[in-house]
């Protein structure tokens, strides 16, 4: 008996090259064992059946099949007949890299055309900017996917704020991504962003490549994570130094945040994981993590209704999903609209949580209308 499987393999350009994707059984029953014959790793955020291959970014593909020994009686036949207009039929938006994030609502025509950021330059870490291929496919500007449009601001209220610093955490055992992107709230119009990936200070090599398989595997962009990802003290470290140079902050003052303050979409980033995080870092609490905005009280209390989380928000509010839901850049440029659509709608962004400088452990909240 043979089984039959469609096997992608792509080349690699510099550190923003695609990798191999995963063979995939037309046999739904099971995947085959490969010996020692081994795909790298995924490079679509997503398996498909073997009617629908999600191959984005292909530009290599084997022109017939061939057998790969698996047992003395059986055998693989690998078919790979497939050619890159059949691609294009399958995904003719489709524009990807290990480096990049995978959209899952297409733009409204008019728009301009989606491109996934290239991942490698949020980290500071890009080797291809003068590449014009590579300008071409991925994005490096996080500022056309937060343009705000002229007749937006007609009904945009004082603000006691300045900025408004988006934060959206990502890791549940220890923190994996630290992404902020950092919005005007007076004129709602973006501003700039910091972005890290975070290597974990108390697990073992194997627990993070299981942990960080399972977290970002899944969206193909294990391999930068593991290119990049630095401990939270040196993601703090940087930080520190991106809020002084935009005169957030003064180290020597202590204290919060100056004319700004962090936007959440709920009480866990800073309530929960910060001191958790901090605790296994063996660091303080930093000053500035002492006071933020719950998006969702705010919603609450705006349009009187509830909404349970970010896509919830963007579901009601009309606003298209772009990029890797739980992909923490992703997920914070959307929060991010959804603040600059409720900025438009006329709401007043205010503090929602403060915790008490003596009583670290102490949070007070701030609204008598909340989500619990």
């Amino acid at each position: 008996m043979k089984r039959t499987i469609e096997l992608l393999i792509v080349p690699v350009v510099g550190n923003c090259a695609v990798r191999t994707s995963e063979a995939i059984c037309l046999d739904r029953r099971r995947r085959p064992t490969m010996g020692s014959f081994r795909p790298l790793c995924r490079c679509s955020s997503r398996v498909f059946a073997s009617t629908s291959i999600h191959a984005i970014g292909a530009v290599l593909l084997f022109p017939r099949s061939f057998s790969l020994p698996l047992s003395p009686t059986r055998k693989l036949t690998v078919a790979a007949a497939v050619s890159t207009s059949a691609l294009s039929m399958i995904n003719p938006s489709s524009s990807y890299s290990q480096s990049s994030t995978e959209p899952e609502t297409m733009m409204a025509p008019s728009t301009p055309r989606w491109k996934p950021t290239c991942l490698y330059y949020t980290q500071g870490q890009c080797t291809m900017m003068n590449e014009p291929m590579h300008l071409e496919k991925f994005n490096h500007d996080l500022s056309p996917e937060l343009q705000v449009k002229a007749n937006e601001v007609n009904n945009l209220q004082s603000q006691q704020l300045d900025y408004l610093l988006v934060l959206d955490l990502e890791g549940k055992v220890e923190i994996l991504e630290f992404p902020v992107v950092m919005i005007d709230a007076k004129t709602m119009n973006y501003v700039d962003f910091f972005h890290r990936f975070v290597r974990p200070v108390e697990m073992s090599e194997n627990r993070i490549n299981e942990y960080i398989e399972g977290k970002y595997g899944k969206l193909g962009v294990n391999r930068v994570w593991h290119d990049t990802a630095i401990p939270f003290t040196n993601v703090l470290e940087q930080f520190e130094d991106w809020i002084i140079h935009h005169r957030l902050w003064k180290k020597e003052a202590g204290r919060s945040l100056c004319r700004a303050a962090f936007v959440t979409c709920g009480n866990w980033d800073l309530k929960t994981k910060v001191p958790e995080q901090c605790k296994v870092s063996h660091i303080k609490i930093p000053p500035y993590f002492m006071e933020w905005i719950n998006l969702k009280d705010i919603y609450l209390n705006f349009y009187r209704r509830k909404a349970m989380g970010m896509r919830s928000m963007m579901n009601q509010l009309g606003i298209p999903l772009m990029g890797s839901h739980h992909l923490g850049i992703d997920d914070t440029k959307n929060i991010a609209k959804v603040v600059q659509r409720m900025l438009a709608d006329g709401a007043v962004l205010q503090i929602t949580a403060r915790r008490n400088p003596k009583s670290l452990d102490h949070v007070e909240f701030l609204f008598k209308d909340r989500i619990r």
